[in-house]
């Protein structure tokens, strides 16, 4: 992704300009490896950064070389794996996902023959991850330029208070898709700023 020319285009929002000048917002690198990163998502989820990792660092250490592989994880008793800090039902995901792995042999998809939309449906078969979760693989792991996660609260709260934003609900979210069109091609850079706007107010 062009991070350059994304900054180029979203400096035409007056808004988000403002973000830009002073947010340290870098380029990074796709780790590509969609099926570790969902596990990772999934014990992540409604628990704060420094849990998620102690968890999922106890999680990898349940196996071989610390990589929890879809066919080990299937056949892991799911009582060892609360026992690293996991509750019943994320167990019961992330080996849904191995399942899954296995099933579609997912390291040898070829991702980029896919559009955004595909794969969230793709993704979304899967007990256990959401849009949300898909969402956050297509822009973090797929390097995806542009996904509006328009269900992130952060993104919800930031775009209310930074556009002057009353309504809430269904009519919130349809306010938001409008803003977030002229952010078109590079929504994915546009809400790296405005979680980065979030973190710091």
């Amino acid at each position: 992704m062009d991070l350059e020319s994304a900054i180029l285009h979203l400096n035409k929002d007056s808004i988000l300009k403002n973000i830009i000048q002073y947010a340290a917002v870098k380029p990074f690198t796709p780790s590509g490896n969609v099926y570790f990163d969902l596990l990772n998502s999934i014990v992540s989820q409604q628990l704060s950064v420094k849990a998620a990792e102690t968890i999922f660092t106890r999680f990898c250490l349940l196996f071989p070389e610390n990589y929890p592989s879809p066919e080990l994880l299937l056949v892991t008793d799911p009582d060892q794996l609360r026992a690293a800090g996991l509750s019943r039902q994320k167990a019961a995901y992330l080996q849904n996902v191995a399942a899954y792995a296995l099933e579609n042999n997912i390291d040898s998809i070829e991702w980029e023959h896919y559009d955004d939309m595909e794969i969230i449906q793709m993704l979304t078969k899967i007990k256990g991850v959401g849009r949300w979760t898909v969402e956050m693989i297509l822009m973090f792991t797929l390097g995806r330029p542009d996904v509006f996660p328009k269900d992130d609260l952060g993104i919800q709260q930031a775009i209310f208070r930074l556009y002057n934003l009353n309504t809430s609900g269904k009519d919130l979210l349809r306010e938001m898709t409008e803003i977030a069109e002229s952010w078109r091609p590079y929504r994915t850079v546009a809400c790296r700023y405005l979680w980065y706007w979030k973190n710091q107010n």
